[in-house]
């Protein structure tokens, strides 16, 4: 496999190590190398566009890429609610970059919008997560809105391929990039009273990701997955105040044995996205093996409390 370095010197080098190229620095110049898929080593700052990022999961992921040194770009509807997360990181990352773009994903025109005012600012994406998403009321189809029928396919799935078509189109033109795609409950066919909309969008995420990781074979950029399990987010602690209390009890004992807090989960998948290299790449964090470990510490007398010890995490 040749893989040319990306500096004026334009050396080659061959090589390839259990799927993936063996070398990401030119030996000659030490600049980064190019190849089918080359993504940028962790050590060095990329560019990261982040949708649904002023709060929850994809805050949590701003922050953690600050962390590290890469520059930001913070999306959400609202402009106030952009402006609030910029205003809140900036001051604790001065040497770095945080940039605000409002942003609703199921309206082309602002996502195209988005990918422009992002290179306008910092020149090169590197990273752009798919995140953003919404979650229906927990109620039998037969009495959901039909505003909320009609949403959320739009914000997660067509949100999810419109911010795919414009990143593809544009990391293409500069040569490299990534593209990663949030899945969550329902991705693996798994089903649960009242989340039929929202599960029936996570599972098409899965399926268009597989798709397009296939119709993106031959090119420079990687597409892959983030998995992140159950995170106590606001939109997953619509429960507690929306569902009778028998129903939420269940539910909260199911959380208190497999869900996590942001703070817990974002530093994996930040340095997931960052290692990873592979196209196609999955980057999971509550895997099987870990679900059935927790389930035995459950069934053997461990036992948590995350909505009333702040402090509780789970390994």
């Amino acid at each position: 496999m040749v893989v040319r370095c990306l500096a004026t010197c334009g050396r080659v080098r061959f090589g390839w190590h259990r799927g993936h190229i063996a070398w990401d620095r030119c030996g000659y110049c030490s600049h980064s190398m190019a190849g089918p898929h080359a993504a940028r080593g962790i050590g060095e700052m990329t560019n990261v566009v982040i949708t649904g990022s002023t709060r929850g999961i994809g805050y949590g992921l701003a922050y953690e890429f600050l962390k590290r040194g890469h520059n930001v770009v913070i999306t959400g509807r609202a402009q106030e609610a952009v402006d609030k997360a910029v205003a809140k990181l900036a001051p604790e990352f001065p040497d770095l970059k945080v940039v605000g773009v409002p942003c609703d994903v199921s309206d082309m025109p602002q996502v195209r919008n988005l990918w422009d005012k992002a290179k306008q600012e910092l020149s090169d994406i590197g990273i752009w997560i798919n995140n953003a998403g919404i979650n229906n009321s927990r109620v039998p189809i037969a009495k959901l809105p039909p505003e909320q029928m009609r949403n959320v396919p739009y914000t997660n799935l067509l949100g999810m391929m419109f911010g795919c078509q414009v990143a593809l189109e544009g990391m293409r033109a500069q040569g490299h990039g990534a593209i990663y795609n949030f899945e969550g409950f329902g991705s693996n066919g798994m089903h649960s009273p009242g989340s039929s909309i929202y599960g029936s969008t996570k599972y098409a995420v899965r399926y268009f990701t597989e798709s397009l990781v296939k119709e993106t074979a031959s090119g420079s950029v990687i597409v892959g997955t983030i998995s992140p399990g159950i995170v106590l987010t606001d939109m997953t602690l619509r429960d507690r105040d929306n569902l009778p209390p028998p129903a939420w009890q269940a539910v909260k004992k199911v959380y208190n044995i497999l869900a996590d807090r942001v703070e817990t989960v974002t530093p994996y998948l930040v340095e997931g996205v960052l290692a990873n290299t592979k196209h196609g790449g999955k980057i999971h964090w509550l895997t099987p093996r870990k679900t059935a470990w927790r389930f035995l510490k459950a069934r053997f007398g461990y036992q948590r409390d995350l909505f009333d010890e702040p402090d509780a995490q789970a390994s």
